[in-house]
Parts: C-alpha cells; sequence; structure tokens
C-alpha cells in the first residue's frame, strides 16, 4: 500500500530569520512519519531572499517547489500553494510555527483511522513578556481545551470552544480547495480578511476537526513592541470579518465594543484625564482575571503591563475593520 502523500504549504514574506528553524522542525518531524511529501513555498514578494535559503536548507531531504507571488497576502499565497500542491493531504504550515518531532507520526496514524482533519496544538514560545501575553492570551481564550489538554475533535456545535487556526493544519487538499474556492469576505482588500475562521468553519460544517497535545508545534511570536503592536491592529482587523456573524460566540463582545470605545473615545478628548485611567482599568482588569483563573504572580503582572497596549492595538484595528466593511459594502 502506497504510503499517504502530503504537501506542506508555507506561504512566506521576508522570513528568512525564522525558516532555518521552521524547516529543520518539519524535516525532524517528516523523518519516520510514513508520509511520501513534497514542500511547495509561496514567497509572496520576499525581499530578504526566503524562498531560496528553503532550497538550501532543504537539502534534497525533500522536494521543494518554489512559487512566485507579487504580494496579494496569506490567502492568495496559500490558494496559489493548494492549487499547485499534489498530495492527498496539505499541511498548512506557518514560518513561523515549529513542528514538533512526534507530531505528524501521530496524524499519520489517526489518518489511517480515518481521521483526516486536523488542528495544531499551539504552545507560544514565552521567552519575553509579549510572547508570555500571547501564550497568556489563547490559553485564557481558549480554556475549555488549554485547562485539560486532550486528544479530542470539534464541529459547528463547539466551533467557537476550541483553538484553531490556519497556522498548521492538516487535511484533505480537495476539502481545503472546497473550503478556500467558497471563502467571502466583506473587506475590499482581502489581504485584511480573516483567512482563518470561516474557512476552518466551513471545513467543520463536513467534518470533525481534530485537535490533540500529541499534534503539537510551537508559535514563534512578534516581540519588539512595534511589531507587536502592528500584530494586534491586525488581529483587531481579522476579528471583525472573522466574528461579524451570530454564529460565533463572540459576536455579542464585537457588537457592545464600537458604542463603548465611542463613548470612551468623546469623554477622552473632553477630559484626558480619562486616558490614563481608562489604562489603569484595563490593566486591573486583565490582573484580576489572571487572579481568578489562578495564574502565577508574573504572568499576573503581564496582564497587567500588556493587556493596555493589546487592547489599544485591537481596538484600532476593530475600527479599521468596521471602516473596511462600509467601504467593501459602498463598492457593490
Amino acid at each position: 500500500m502506497a504510503a499517504p502523500s502530503i504537501s506542506v504549504i508555507i506561504p512566506v514574506r521576508d522570513e528568512a530569520e525564522y525558516l532555518p528553524a521552521t524547516i529543520a522542525a518539519l524535516l525532524a518531524a517528516l523523518d519516520g512519519s510514513g508520509f511520501d511529501a513534497e514542500l511547495v513555498v509561496v514567497d509572496d514578494g520576499s525581499r530578504d531572499g526566503s524562498a531560496e535559503a528553503v532550497q538550501t536548507m532543504a537539502d534534497g531531504r525533500v522536494p521543494v517547489r518554489t512559487l512566485r507571488r507579487g504580494g496579494e497576502g496569506r490567502f492568495a499565497a496559500r490558494q496559489a500553494g493548494l492549487e499547485a500542491a499534489k498530495g492527498d493531504l496539505a499541511l498548512l504550515l506557518d514560518a513561523r510555527v515549529l513542528l514538533a518531532p512526534e507530531a505528524l507520526r501521530f496524524v499519520h496514524d489517526r489518518v489511517g483511522a480515518g481521521e483526516t482533519v486536523w488542528n495544531g496544538h499551539v504552545e507560544v514560545q514565552a521567552d519575553s513578556a509579549f510572547g508570555e501575553f500571547w501564550r497568556l492570551l489563547a490559553e485564557l481564550a481558549w480554556r475549555d481545551y488549554f485547562d485539560e489538554p486532550r486528544t479530542t475533535s470539534f464541529g459547528t456545535e463547539d466551533f467557537d470552544r476550541f483553538p484553531k487556526g490556519t497556522g498548521c493544519f492538516l487535511a484533505p487538499r480537495d476539502l481545503l480547495l472546497s473550503a478556500f474556492s467558497s471563502f467571502r469576505t466583506g473587506y475590499r482588500d482581502i489581504r485584511l480578511a480573516n483567512d482563518d475562521t470561516p474557512i476552518l468553519r466551513a471545513i467543520a460544517r463536513q467534518r470533525r476537526i481534530g485537535i490533540s497535545p500529541s499534534f503539537a508545534c510551537v508559535y514563534v511570536p512578534r516581540t519588539s513592541v512595534g511589531r507587536f503592536l502592528r500584530h494586534a491592529v491586525h488581529r483587531g482587523t481579522v476579528f471583525v470579518d472573522g466574528h461579524g456573524t451570530p454564529a460565533s460566540r463572540f459576536f455579542p463582545v464585537l457588537l457592545a465594543f464600537f458604542p463603548l470605545s465611542a463613548a470612551l473615545a468623546v469623554g477622552a478628548a473632553r477630559r484626558p484625564a480619562l486616558v490614563p485611567a481608562a489604562v489603569a482599568a484595563c490593566g486591573l482588569a486583565a490582573a484580576l482575571y489572571g487572579v481568578r483563573a489562578r495564574r502565577s504572580r508574573r504572568e499576573v503582572v503581564v496582564l497587567a503591563t500588556v493587556t493596555p497596549l493589546y487592547a489599544l492595538g485591537h481596538g484600532v484595528g476593530m475600527w479599521r475593520g468596521a471602516i473596511e466593511l462600509l467601504r467593501g459594502q459602498a463598492a457593490r
């Protein structure tokens, strides 16, 4: 019986700094996994030689194909990779994600049992305050899973109770292609769209999505202030696109945000002293939540100090998303 074939699709844009570790971890995970693999690198306008570096790093151990794009964004890059791939299965993998050594061996056995859709169990590299914040944000948002990590699966009925993303996601290639081709966004610029939640929600309507600590990976986050803030803005923008539907459990939060933040902005303009008070209140609320969640003293301090900066960026991103939706509707 032929080994299952898998295409690993990695979109890159100026990721040369992170790719050596990513490719090394991928090769280690493929070694002895039982998969017949190929690597499809989609270079979305890099200027640091990212794609060329992958060829050297792979060192002939796995076939590598490179596609060139002109900066149309991650969604278009992944879709191009899926269309060019040849594997029965496709693993979407981001350039900052390091697969655990046994991850692919675990899913190989599960695929043989008919469980063909898997979301990575993502652990965040927490070697800085910003990295620790990203880890805490994920663990607190998805406590149903992270309080008791286990091998399980989810569908549409409990979709918003589990962590998920296309940074490490395995599924039959034809299933992913179908989800990508049916993807719709209210944004005019698809580079700003949420290319995780709607696609995975579409897949969950057809098959349950597995998740397990045995299919694990490590995400290397952005840790400088500027990159952290830009990423927070981006997450706010895609949040509006991904959760602007009553099907999401975050929909009430999204609806409440805009009048409350507008009122706060008006109040701050009239009374600037409200700004430091709002920052302090945001940090205090985050700290109290951390205490209630029984987090360590260091974790509580990280929540108290970093949450206000994240809230600022995320809020700006949500307003950006709302404006993008209005622009998209006006263009129709």
